[in-house]
Formats: structure tokens, C-alpha cells, sequence
């Protein structure tokens, strides 16, 4: 995934890092790696997908990374719970935010220095970690080795990497990440029409329902009159996938997909199903996914100038041979 500042560590020294926790604490720690080893061990497989993923497909078009839907990825975590972490510095009554910050740094001065923030209560909800495996094993550096931190159903722009200090705040932070950057319209889905001004904004903050076809992509071709079998994945946003239905006929009718093994609910979830191919003309295969919380995606777009949180059905079109 990508990173925000252009000064990335090419290597990290584990012999003398710390992970640093102060602010509106009783006891700051400075903790070496070896340290945090000893906290409770905790795992879970979490979707991480970028903010603006799936941009390029905005219209109008918006200014930004130009990404399609590819830039995400599940992976198994395995680390240490942040709440442990903050009991044990002993968070002070008042306080509000947990601010994160990583050894990443800006190619100028003027640059603000990458820093994210959650609610008190949303860092210590015991589902919110610092990971130092990947899949079982070291992090990678590309990913935030050596420990980065993990907010599962929460878009990738508040997992840290190389996570290196923690401020516990006293007051809402009021830093560019959080009171200009990634910001999206307060509204149902993020959506805004392009003309639209004057709206009320909030940081970005938890996933939305997605689901796509991954065996086949539009253009192409498949066989006239053949049962044509259909793969993909889908994910909650910040819950589990309740279910995933497919439609070969404009959404005019569903089919219910099987599901594959769960993995938990902040992960991906491989689906499979089969559909009848037209004996002319093309076959639309439409997927949708709906969440445990009843969240369903819709066949409208949204829209937002930053190109945030983009949700709809998706639909490959495949040619008749």
C-alpha cells in the first residue's frame, strides 16, 4: 500500500527502536520491540483499502491517485491490542483522542508531518492493534515494519505505518491530516453532486459494503448457452458480509451467491456462483453485497470531490461466442 510522505526509511534499526506512548497519560512509556513482544498476542485477517480506491472511476473525474479497485488487500494480523498498550501508560480521565504517528517523513520543512487521530473510545474498543506479523510472518518494510497500527473496517489512511509514537490528547486534533485531509461530505454515503458547495465535512472514517467478480473481467468472451461459473470476493466495510447476490438481467432478478469460508467479519469473503450465458448478444453480471447491518450497495454512484468511499454494484460485461 501506499505511503504519504516521500522520506521513507529504508531500514530500521530494532536494536534501538521505541515505540513512544505519552500526552494526557500517568506513566509515558518508551518501549522496545523485544517489550512490546510481551504484551497479549492477539490475530485477525482485516481488509486494508485505500481511502480513494477505485478514484479513476469518478465522474466527473476528481484530481488524485487515479487507482481502479485494485488498491486494497486482506491480510492476516497478528500483534498486541492497542487498549493493553494504553492501560498500561494508564490513560488520564479527560481525555479524547489517541493520536499516531510513524517514522515516515516529509521531503520539505513546510510539509506537515503524517499523523492520524481516533475517539478514546474507539482506540480502546479491544479491536483496534498494533501488528508486527503479516501472514505469520515479520512485517515487510513496505507495509510498516517493524510494528504498524491496525483499525479494522476503517480505511487504510489511519493505519500507520512504522508507528513509532502515540499522544494521548486532551483535545480534539486539530492537525492537516485530520482538519483539511481526507475529509468527506457529512452526508448519506459521502455523496454530493460536482456543483454542490457549502456542505458540512467530517474526517473519512469507517468502510461501506463491496463486492466484485474476480474470475472474469468486461470484454471477455464466454461460451452461447453454457452455464458460466462466477468467482469473486466481497467484504462488510466495518462488518460481516450477511450476504452476496449476482444478476444477469439488469437486477431484475438475483441469484443468492454460496459463500466461502469465513475468515471474520473484517475480512474478505470468497463467494462463487453460476449463471447462464444468452445465446447472442453480451451477458452483464451484476454483484452485490449486502452487510450484517442491512447496508446493501446501490446501483447509483456516489460522488465527492476527493473520490472518496466509492460503493456501487459493479458490473463485468462479457461477449457471446
Amino acid at each position: 500500500m501506499r505511503w504519504h510522505l516521500s522520506g521513507i526509511p529504508q531500514q530500521v534499526d530494532v536494536t534501538t527502536f521505541r515505540l513512544v506512548v505519552d500526552g494526557h497519560v500517568t506513566q509515558p512509556l518508551s518501549l522496545s520491540l523485544a517489550e512490546l513482544l510481551t504484551l497479549p498476542r492477539v490475530e485477525m485477517v482485516a481488509v486494508n483499502q485505500c481511502s480513494g480506491n477505485s478514484r479513476g472511476l469518478f465522474q466527473p473525474r476528481v484530481p488524485g491517485g487515479e487507482w481502479g479497485n485494485g488498491a486494497m488487500g486482506n491480510a492476516r494480523w497478528t500483534g498486541f491490542r492497542l487498549r493493553d498498550l494504553l492501560d498500561r501508560a494508564g490513560v488520564k480521565a479527560g481525555a479524547v483522542q489517541v493520536r499516531f504517528n510513524g517514522l515516515e517523513g516529509p521531503a520539505l520543512p513546510a510539509t506537515p508531518s503524517f499523523k492520524k487521530s481516533l475517539s478514546i473510545d474507539h482506540a480502546r474498543d479491544g479491536e483496534v492493534m498494533v501488528a508486527y506479523l503479516m501472514n505469520g510472518t515479520q512485517m515487510p518494510l513496505l507495509n510498516g515494519f517493524p510494528i504498524r497500527l491496525i483499525v479494522p473496517g476503517w480505511y487504510s489512511t489511519y493505519w500507520m505505518k512504522m508507528l513509532s509514537h502515540i499522544e494521548v490528547l486532551d483535545q480534539p486534533d486539530d492537525n492537516f491530516w485530520m482538519k483539511t485531509a481526507y475529509r468527506i461530505p457529512d452526508t448519506p454515503g459521502a455523496n454530493v453532486s460536482p456543483t454542490e458547495t457549502g456542505y458540512k465535512t467530517v474526517p473519512i472514517n469507517s468502510m461501506v459494503p463491496r463486492s466484485f467478480v474476480t474470475n472474469f473481467k468486461t470484454g471477455d468472451t464466454v461460451k452461447a448457452g453454457e452455464a458460466v461459473p462466477v468467482r469473486g470476493i466481497a467484504f462488510g466495510g466495518d462488518c460481516g458480509v450477511a450476504h452476496v447476490s449476482l444478476s444477469a438481467d439488469g437486477g431484475t432478478t438475483w441469484v443468492a451467491a454460496k459463500l466461502g469460508p469465513d475468515e471474520g467479519k473484517y475480512s474478505f469473503h470468497a463467494w462463487q456462483a453460476e449463471v447462464t450465458a444468452p445465446t447472442s448478444g453480451v451477458l452483464e453480471i451484476s454483484v452485490r453485497c449486502t452487510n450484517t447491518k442491512g447496508e446493501m450497495q446501490s446501483w447509483t454512484p456516489n460522488w465527492n470531490p476527493g473520490g472518496y468511499m466509492r460503493n456501487c454494484i459493479e458490473t463485468v460485461v462479457l461477449n457471446i461466442a
